[in-house]
């Protein structure tokens, strides 16, 4: 029905007409898949949530003297430093190991007590919201880098480049968390509370941007997004990409299947749409907002796209079994999940949502006003996403080498 050029070039004579995916749910309601597809050129996807495997690359531009940083600090919270003079990678997750950069022994330091309450992705959020943030290095002297350590602060403004690579993003769906056992548990989906006392799931259903386009016929590798309140890029799979993952007869997944690793400029985000948050005892993470339009290609793409809450499951897992593969309670739709109340071997349950299910729908208003007005126009995708990756665990292969 439609071409990438086609639609970008009603996109940029504001002729475009773009839908959120719940508008375009209700309108296929309305007036049906075929009438629907006519009707609307592109479909603003969103959604804002958790996303810990994420992290920002930093470029400081060389000091003077120079210096080879061997081990770095920002606002007491380490940066990767093995990969350039003056490149760093901070992770989303990594733990503050001092309260400020001002009490990091210098020039040698030993880890400090931890302060699991902030981390990397707090010291993100920071510096995209405008922040300046005190920075201690120190170097590996060489001929080349003869400066010992070094000690400031930095901004946005201030740094030569400053963007996010997330090397697993956009999980096309995901488990739901309980605990059967007697204590509480602290997990990456917040406190779960002992004998079933509450359920926690972390993907927004039929709103998720990947369950919408199950084997990613319309995403791939150079496809341009929402990132954080700016421009980015799909840069490729994702970590722990499962693509292979058993789907329903809607060719949906059943549990975690595909992921995408983004990459975006960090000095054009919002702190809207990026933010540092913390789970009591597991530790410091980022919430992101992230949109994908999916183009309106032909009527099967809006047949996919109308996939409805009880179309979509998750399995519901019990992490009170400390192994890799934990025993699990059934498949849930996501409009039981939504409902607030699951019933498990007879109990019922309280269950809440870890993404937000509004700000996902303001991520993709967003999009859907950009598209509107011409301020973002779609890519074609240079290479497809791999969907025949197998998941490999990693005890698959280590009972079998020897130690020495």
């Amino acid at each position: 029905m439609r071409t990438i050029d086609e639609i970008n070039d009603k996109i940029l004579r504001q002729k475009a007409i773009a839908l959120t995916l719940s508008e375009l749910k209700e309108r296929v309601k309305e007036v049906g898949v075929t009438q629907a597809a006519k009707e609307v050129d592109v479909i603003a996807t969103g959604t804002f949530e958790p996303m810990e495997s994420s992290g920002a690359i930093i470029n400081l531009g060389h000091t003077d003297p120079p210096i080879k940083i061997r081990s770095c600090w920002l606002d007491g919270v380490p940066a990767y430093a093995g990969f350039g003079a003056v490149d760093l990678y901070l992770g989303a997750t990594q733990v503050a190991e001092y309260p400020s950069v001002s009490e990091i022994p210098d020039p040698e330091s030993r880890p400090g007590s931890y302060i699991p309450e902030r981390g990397g992705g707090h010291v993100i959020a920071d510096l995209i919201a405008g922040k300046a943030i005190p920075i201690r290095a120190n170097g590996y002297m060489t001929d080349c880098y003869p400066r010992a350590s070094f000690e400031s602060t930095i901004t946005k403004e201030t740094v030569n480049q400053f963007y996010l690579y997330n090397p697993r993003n956009l999980y096309q769906n995901f488990i739901v968390g309980v605990n059967g056992g007697d204590r509480p548990l602290y997990t990456y989906l917040g406190p779960l509370q002992p004998n079933l006392g509450n359920a926690v799931y972390s993907s927004t259903g039929a709103l998720s941007p990947l369950l919408n386009d199950p084997h990613l016929q319309l995403i791939g590798i150079g496809t341009r997004i929402f990132l954080g309140g700016a421009i980015g890029y799909v840069a490729w799979e994702g970590t722990q990409h499962f693509p292979m993952q058993k789907r329903l007869a809607n060719d949906t997944p059943i549990g975690p299947a595909a992921t995408l690793a983004l990459i975006g400029d960090a000095k054009a985000m919002s702190p809207r749409w990026v933010r540092g948050c913390y789970f009591k005892n597991y530790g410091p993470s980022l919430m992101i907002g992230v949109g994908v339009p999916l183009p309106v290609l032909n009527e099967e793409v809006v047949a996919k796209c109308s996939v409805q809450d009880a179309d979509l499951v998750a399995p519901v897992v019990d992490f009170s079994i400390p192994r890799r593969v934990r025993p699990i309670f059934g498949l849930f739709s996501y409009a039981q999940l939504k409902s607030g109340k699951i019933a498990i071997e007879g109990k019922s349950v309280r269950v809440a949502p870890l993404a937000s299910v509004y700000l996902s729908e303001q991520v993709a208003l967003e999009l859907k006003e950009w598209l509107q007005t011409g301020k973002f126009t779609l890519t074609e995708f240079v290479a497809p996403i791999p969907m025949d990756t197998n998941f490999l665990p990693q005890d698959r292969w280590g009972s079998q080498i020897p130690l020495e």
